[in-house]
């Protein structure tokens, strides 16, 4: 079986690894270099705390595989775990954050509510009067994604997979029936049974090739890198504060990883074309807000550096995990989420094409077409 996969980013490398761990001979081309898409502009975390059951099953799965990546893959990512911590403002969104914290505890994830006395426990400079009840998982972490792709992709490569970069995608091929029989390149034309599109924020222009129209747009958000006033232990749970959706983790050395998405607007972006730095205001309104949060961060805290990427989002913040047409398998859409859960997209991929369905979890719903049915899924723990 020739399989196709078209996306050096971590979802594409890992679903290219499992394919040829199953016995499909996999070429995977990258129009750039692998990771230089989203992987390498994301931020790292690994959580399972989601209000969607899918979401958090996805997250589970690929745990397994994170805590197992170095002896498996030979690969340090520096895999850490402090905890991920959402802080609610009001009676209301308590009431919500309570609600996917009971959700998450019937799939099995270790979900605790606290009060803000027990949130200020875990986050010793939190200013806990501003809040009124925090979630909280202790097992979920951060980890380095570069090196998941690299550890990955090494992998890849030794099992057999064709990793071909600086190599472009023009066009889908298919068949009388539509089936998918290849795809044109630059340069030459290439033969396969499957075609993988795990191409990220360029998933909509590969769809397009295949005449789909994917609910997919790439939308631009900063990261910066902070030395706060108060350095910041790293036992401290990546923190987010739900109502104003600004967020922080511990990075090395006391300093920060931070972000948040304040504008009403969002516009769809060019992944060719967009700006890959941050904006000043918005790094200014980044910290301000921190400063409410947490008194880690007063007059003095340092801003670093930092840079912009683009989340793949869906019009429900959940992937698009199918095979949408004959021979061509989406698996794209991930909202932010795909660093974490590139393990089981990956296998969910190789089980869809090698095996004929998915069964690490059910995908039933993540279809393209359930945004025409008006059946989308809901989940409320989004980090912008």
């Amino acid at each position: 079986m020739q399989v196709i996969v078209i996306g050096g980013g971590i979802i594409g490398v890992a679903s290219a690894y499992y394919l040829r761990k199953k016995g499909a001979e996999v070429t995977l081309l990258e129009k750039r270099n692998l990771g230089k898409g989203s992987t390498d502009r994301a931020n790292g975390g690994i959580r399972a705390q989601f209000s969607s059951p899918v979401s958090a099953k996805l997250s589970k799965e690929s745990i397994n595989v994170w805590e197992s990546f170095e002896s498996e893959f030979g690969t340090d990512i520096t895999y850490r775990r402090p905890g991920y911590m959402f802080l609610a403002r009001t009676e209301d969104t308590a009431a919500q954050l309570k609600e996917s914290a009971r959700k998450q505890q019937e799939v099995g994830v270790n979900s605790k509510i606290l009060d803000p006395s027990e949130a200020k426990e875990v986050c010793p400079e939190l200013r806990k009067e501003n809040y009124v009840a925090a979630t909280y998982t202790p097992d979920d972490g951060i980890a380095d994604p570069h090196l998941g792709l690299q550890g990955f992709a090494e992998a890849a490569r030794e099992a057999g997979v064709n990793i071909r970069t600086k190599v472009e995608v023009t066009d889908i091929t298919t068949d009388e029936s539509g089936r998918v029989t290849g795809v044109e390149t630059q340069d030459e034309s290439i033969d396969a049974d499957y075609v993988v599109n795990a191409a990220g924020p360029w998933a909509p222009q590969i769809g397009r090739m295949a005449s789909l129209d994917l609910p997919i747009s790439p939308k631009r958000r900063q990261l910066l890198v902070a030395d706060p006033e108060t350095p910041v232990p790293e036992s401290v749970p990546f923190t987010i504060d739900q109502n104003i959706g600004v967020h922080f983790r511990p990075e090395r050395e006391g300093s920060v990883v931070c972000g948040g998405h304040f504008d009403k607007s969002d516009p769809s972006m060019d992944p060719d074309d967009f700006s890959e730095r941050i904006s000043l205001d918005w790094s200014g309104q980044v910290i301000e807000e921190l400063s409410r949060v947490a008194d880690y961060f007063g007059p003095s805290t340092e801003i670093k550096r930092g840079w912009a990427g683009l989340y793949s989002m869906t019009p429900d913040h959940h992937p698009i995990i199918e095979e949408t047409i004959p021979g061509f398998v989406v698996v794209a859409g991930f909202s932010g989420h795909g660093f974490m859960q590139s393990p089981a997209a990956g296998k969910l991929v190789s089980e869809i094409i090698v095996d004929g369905s998915a069964s690490l979890v059910d995908i039933s719903m993540l279809t393209a077409d359930r945004f025409e049915h008006g059946t989308r899924l809901e989940e409320g723990t989004v980090i912008n």
